[in-house]
């Protein structure tokens, strides 16, 4: 076992873990942080997608003593009580779901694009996107989200 500390959605936590734990199973099993989804465990899918220091990473990859120290948000972090952040706003807006299962990790890939690209084209949004796999929606409605969030008119 090996006693990690970090900081998750803003709470520090501190946690012995076996050295094999992904970052993934820490945040659902343990923490009970269920909007991280788990895929394809190959990261993949991108069901996983949290922000570990303010950069998109698929938890189902990352061990979770390799955040000793780190800050991570996770989809429930991005709401401030239960007003949503202007990404997930924009996904209600846009109906940028079906069955919601990749949503969670296509709202932190979005949100960590727009930190990085506040007014991405159509193409950088898909190229943005693509490590998140939607098998419902076709993406239109999620680049007319991304594109929500940024401010930008959407026909």
């Amino acid at each position: 076992m090996t006693e990690i500390a970090l900081e998750i959605n803003g709470r520090t936590i501190r946690r012995q873990v076996e050295p094999n734990l992904l970052l993934v199973d820490l945040l659902r099993q343990q923490l009970e942080l269920t909007g991280t989804h788990v895929g394809c465990d190959t990261a993949q899918c991108g069901a996983c997608t949290v922000h570990i220091d303010g950069h998109s990473a698929k938890a189902c990859n990352v061990l979770a003593v390799q955040v000793d120290g780190s800050s991570v948000t996770t989809i429930e972090g991005l709401s401030r009580g239960s007003e949503m952040s202007t990404v997930q706003a924009a996904f209600k807006e846009a109906h940028g779901l079906q069955c919601g299962f990749c949503t969670p990790g296509m709202v932190m890939a979005a949100t960590d694009l727009l930190a990085k690209n506040p007014k991405p084209t159509e193409a950088e949004i898909r190229t943005g996107l693509k490590g998140n796999i939607c098998r419902c929606t076709g993406y239109h409605n999620i680049v007319k989200a991304v594109q929500i969030a940024s401010g930008q008119t959407v026909a």
